[in-house]
């Protein structure tokens, strides 16, 4: 990569970066491109460069929260303990990472408005299906469930969980809400024997995973310092 080229991603990045704390603060109908800039770092140049509106970064954060799914454990086996572990890799996302936690809340606000959109709503629920489906393929789902109802409840469920973790415990609590809605939805998913083959607390592997990304982190932070 030229070091142009490197330094336009930076750039792109840091504007990504701003933009998502500009809009995890106040949300997006209150930050003005002004406020991104300021948070960025950059010119209003620089951003309509990468960026042709306020809009369009908005709906790039968006997209921005499912980049995480990569880094699931066992992601090239689908089943039911991967759609557990979503759900708490999003947790994780919303409580250690702006971009995801400004991604939801940006979902929340645009499947709000008079003319709503429910495309990431709906890419959620299809990822969600992709996992059941296979899942009952083996048994792990019962026979009799609608696998797009189901993926369709559960992003509904954890979309309330993490709303209401938010507003009561500003999500210091939301792994344990959501172990707690799993807990519930198992047994209407799964056949009774099996039901003790799923972690709801989230797998060892996601969570091995997940203290690495930790220790990262913190690694980082100070080394910046």
């Amino acid at each position: 990569m030229s070091t142009r080229r490197e330094r336009a991603e930076v750039t792109r990045e840091a504007i990504l970066d701003g933009a998502a704390t500009a809009f995890d603060a106040a949300g997006f109908g209150s930050t003005s491109l002004s406020d991104i800039a300021k948070h960025s770092g950059v010119t209003k140049g620089a951003m309509y460069f990468h960026f042709p509106s306020k809009e369009a970064l908005a709906h790039e954060l968006m997209s921005d929260q499912f980049n995480i799914l990569p880094t699931l454990p066992n992601a090239d086996r689908p089943g039911v303990q991967s759609a557990i572990d979503i759900t708490h890799l999003m947790a994780h996302g919303l409580r250690t990472w702006v971009r995801v936690s400004a991604g939801i809340r940006l979902v929340i606000e645009f499947g709000s408005f008079t003319d709503p959109d429910p495309a990431m709503y709906n890419t959620w629920i299809e990822t969600m299906r992709d996992s059941l489906a296979p899942a009952q393929g083996r048994g792990d789902v019962k026979a009799d469930v609608d696998v797009n109802d189901a993926a369709t409840c559960i992003v509904g469920s954890f979309t309330g969980v993490q709303i209401t973790s938010q507003v009561r415990t500003r999500r210091e609590d939301l792994h344990e809400r959501v172990a707690d809605m799993w807990a519930w939805l198992l047994p209407g998913l799964v056949p009774a024997r099996r039901v003790p083959r799923f972690a709801p607390q989230g797998s060892p592997e996601l969570w091995e995973r997940l203290e690495q990304d930790m220790a990262q982190m913190r690694k980082e932070t100070a080394a910046a310092d």
